[in-house]
């Protein structure tokens, strides 16, 4: 499959929907070495004049590892029969296996990131801001004890979307 470039403001979706039931891959890289996992946490919206994703990844995820040592990530969308792929990729580490190719996913080299062949729609972002999330600042606390009973903590991406690409 193949992919061709799309104006940002022609989508016309739920970033609500799209990221929170359908989920995405975050999927950071080149070509020689990637890793990719599913969110279901993120946003979308315009901050510092800039159209921007903003996703959020737990330190022990061995994507973070290539989130943080490239400047591009991609987030890709999937048509619903690959729901039980993404819970795989979810649910699965890529330092125990080589995790795409076991639910048959083909890697597309895309603008110094990757994605893959099967996506519907891919956003190329570039990183613009990282931080971690700090349990001082959460103003509900009942979040830090629901969402972080661990204390393993998010670091939070805002990227600005370079690219859409949508399955040609």
């Amino acid at each position: 499959m193949s992919f061709r470039e799309v104006d940002l403001k022609s989508l016309e979706f739920s970033p609500f929907a799209k990221i929170g039931d359908e989920w995405a891959l975050l999927t950071a890289g080149t070509t020689s070495g990637y890793n990719t996992m599913t969110v279901s946490w993120g946003g979308m919206g315009v901050l510092w004049g800039k159209d921007v994703v903003t996703v959020y990844v737990r330190s022990q995820r061995y994507t973070k590892e290539f989130v943080d040592a490239n400047d591009r990530f991609t987030l890709s969308f999937y048509a619903p029969k690959h729901k039980e792929a993404l819970r795989y990729l979810g649910t699965h580490s890529g330092r125990d296996s080589y995790k795409a190719t076991h639910v048959g996913f083909t890697p597309a080299y895309l603008d110094g990131s990757v994605a893959f062949e099967q996506a519907s729609l891919v956003l190329v972002c570039r990183k613009l801001y990282a931080d971690d999330i700090k349990p001082e600042k959460f103003l509900d606390g009942s979040i830090d004890a629901r969402c972080y009973p661990e204390k393993d903590y998010h670091t939070m991406y805002i990227a600005e979307v370079e690219h859409v690409l949508v399955s040609a």
